[in-house]
């Protein structure tokens, strides 16, 4: 059923996609597991929004390494997918339909969302969307660069304010500030008051201390745990480490502290006063909306390093994989007549 401009905002009914004529759309998907090159680009029967869903337009999506992770087939059994697969699980754009139990006025609005892992995701023209997920855009900032926010933006938020809870006076660790969510951990805990320690290679120096970190250590040259000489109150470990490594992080923490990892989890020595905690994000759309008013407001900044057409993705799994990027990376689809054009190197 189709349903006119006229109609109530509290009219709940599928509304028929702006686009017309258009029932396929180019999306990027994996049939098998496997090195980037099982990345191909498809035409795809385009997707419908089903009950409590909005279809959207994607204005961009990026590279996550968990991206690279679950193509790999490395998180099959944590993460199981249906094959083929769209991955992308970080989406902005507009909303051009509705599913039933959505409010209509939501078509037209520019959005962004944290999606499913284990769903379809946005490495397509068009991206169904679960609408309790949905957080209005910044406006501040191009629409396809609002995707950087998505999970990465949440990570950090649910790491350095959920569950370290960072105060002025503290001193906070973050190992791998040159990634997405690290440059936006630094800036929360900045922000927070804290005296940030930050780790990057020296590609990310310049960006790393301009998002508020006192100090920072180049990894590839000096070991972390030997370049930190006063104990700090967070640790917030972003990089997969060695056991040994990992040990060594745990160990800077003061009593009283706390070591996050989104990636190896560390274990509290016998007789410590400290806590260790694993991270998983979740998608929180209200927290997201926070995060999207502080980018309005100038009290965060989105660090977007380069851009590509999404048909480029193969070759941005491969520089994720290899380390070749810094901060995030926005792949955008090039629709019917937009041209094809050059990615921006990172």
């Amino acid at each position: 059923m189709t349903v006119s401009d006229t109609t109530p905002t509290n009219t709940t009914t599928t509304l028929t996609p702006t686009t017309k004529g258009r029932t396929t759309m180019r999306a990027i998907q994996f049939t098998d597991y496997g090195q980037p090159a099982v990345l191909e680009t498809v035409e795809l029967p385009r997707p419908e929004a089903g009950p409590g869903e909005a279809l959207v337009r994607v204005a961009g999506t990026t590279f996550n390494q968990v991206d690279a992770t679950m193509r790999a087939g490395y998180l099959a059994e944590v993460f199981p997918v249906d094959l083929p697969h769209v991955p992308g699980i970080d989406v902005s754009g507009t909303v051009i339909a509705v599913g039933e139990g959505v409010p209509v006025d939501l078509v037209g609005r520019d959005v962004v969302a944290f999606l499913p892992m284990t769903g379809p995701g946005a490495s397509a023209e068009y991206a169904t969307v679960p609408a309790e997920l949905i957080a209005p855009a910044p406006t501040s900032i191009p629409l396809a660069d609002a995707a950087a926010l998505a999970s990465s933006a949440l990570t950090a938020w649910q790491a350095i304010v959920e569950q370290a809870d960072v105060r002025a006076g503290q001193r906070v660790l973050v190992n791998g500030a040159g990634g997405g969510v690290g440059g936006l951990a630094v800036q929360l805990a900045a922000a927070a008051g804290a005296t940030v320690v930050a780790t990057a290679s020296a590609r990310s120096r310049d960006a790393v201390a301009a998002q508020g970190a006192s100090q920072v250590i180049d990894y590839t040259t000096t070991p972390v745990a030997d370049a930190v000489t006063e104990p700090v109150d967070v640790v917030l470990n972003l990089v997969r480490t060695t056991p040994e490594e990992t040990e060594a992080l745990v160990s800077l923490v003061n009593p009283g502290g706390v070591f996050v990892s989104t990636t190896t989890p560390g274990v509290v020595p016998p007789g410590a006063d400290l806590r260790t905690v694993s991270l998983f994000v979740r998608s929180d759309a209200a927290q997201l909306a926070h995060v999207v008013q502080l980018v309005d407001a100038g009290e965060l900044r989105v660090d977007v390093s380069a851009h590509y057409p999404l048909e480029a993705l193969a070759t941005v799994h491969r520089l994720g994989e290899a380390g070749e990027l810094r901060g995030k990376v926005v792949l955008t689809p090039t629709r019917h007549g937009d041209g094809d054009g050059d990615g921006d190197q990172p």
